[in-house]
């Protein structure tokens, strides 16, 4: 009798045993795909060479600064270079702006293509964003400062889609922190774009038709028009390179083989010695979306995940000896 009643409360048990482990390979499984999961760069091709580029003209006024190629196609009008200075080439309806041309329009595309993560609300100003694709259905303006925050990783993209106008305010700010890189923020702006007077702008705007650049502006990163033009007055364009990961040095001595990592040192100070460059571990994310970056809250998933598979697997194997046994 105690026989047969320890194997009937028995079989069932592996079967709910079966169906939680299932459930935690699914989350498992679904954990892992959103760690892995990150937006990647927008390639720019040839275009990524220019400081600025433009469709039908390139007009300055003022003591404009432009480190970078200039360009234009298939309009002819490049004006007020000088008393503008362009540190790079000018290239005015020849083959190079031409292929750069193109390269913009597969860029542009390729942006406008990406999958959001996230609506965002006309006016970006005052927000803190992590990486990911920040979609506007009609407009994106900027009033104040926004930051944009890498989280220690110097890779981190960032991607803005505005249905139709970018607008920013005079004196307003993109600032980066936690390791972003202007050279890894795009702006795909469905019509124009305008910088406010003043303004500091980082990463490179990828517009369909025009953009104006008004007096003053700071820009890190390039201005990229298809169709239309590109108007400068007394600013500073600077195009974005992304600079290298700092490497991991390694030091030896006559005790021990020492490997120095950035932030640890060798000294007796902590921080001291060669290595006292301060790193940060990548930690958050965006929350939603296809583009996210792995951050703390998908490690834990899966190390309590695997816990729990782990778990339920072994207890799985003992109820099955123990109805054996008895």
């Amino acid at each position: 009798m105690t026989e047969s009643v320890l194997r009937v409360r028995g079989r069932g048990r592996p079967v709910v045993l079966f169906s939680l482990l299932m459930s935690l390979v699914v989350l498992f499984v679904a954990g892992t795909d959103r760690a892995m999961a990150a937006p990647s760069p927008v390639g720019l091709g040839t275009a990524g060479n220019f400081a600025i580029l433009a469709g039908s003209t390139v007009t300055n006024t003022g003591a404009t600064t432009v480190t970078g190629d200039l360009g234009l196609h298939p309009g002819t009008a490049v004006t007020g270079f000088p008393p503008g200075i362009v540190g790079g080439t000018i290239h005015a309806t020849d083959a190079v702006a031409l292929q750069a041309k193109t390269d913009l329009t597969t860029a542009y595309n390729d942006a406008a293509g990406r999958v959001s993560d996230a609506t965002v609300s006309a006016d970006l100003g005052g927000q803190t964003l992590v990486a990911g694709v920040y979609t506007s259905a009609s407009s994106l303006g900027l009033t104040g400062t926004l930051t944009l925050d890498a989280q220690g990783d110097s890779s981190a993209v960032f991607i803005f889609q505005a249905g139709s106008t970018l607008t920013t305010a005079s004196g307003s700010q993109v600032n980066l922190i936690g390791g972003a890189q202007a050279c890894n923020v795009y702006w795909q702006i469905g019509s124009s774009a305008t910088l406010g007077t003043n303004s500091v702008f980082r990463g490179n705007i990828l517009a369909l038709t025009s953009i104006s650049v008004t007096t003053g502006v700071t820009v890190i990163g390039s201005t990229l028009a298809r169709n239309g033009a590109v108007t400068l007055d007394t600013d500073t364009i600077t195009r974005a390179t992304c600079a290298a990961a700092a490497p991991t040095t390694t030091t030896t001595s006559t005790t021990s083989p020492t490997t120095t990592l950035p932030g640890t040192g060798t000294g007796t100070t902590p921080g001291a010695g060669p290595g006292q460059q301060v790193g940060r571990v990548p930690v958050g994310g965006v929350a939603t979306g296809g583009g996210s970056t792995a951050g703390a809250q998908d490690l834990a998933l899966l190390a309590t995940g695997g816990l729990l598979l782990a778990a339920a697997g072994g207890a799985w194997v003992v109820r099955r000896r123990v109805t054996r046994t008895t």
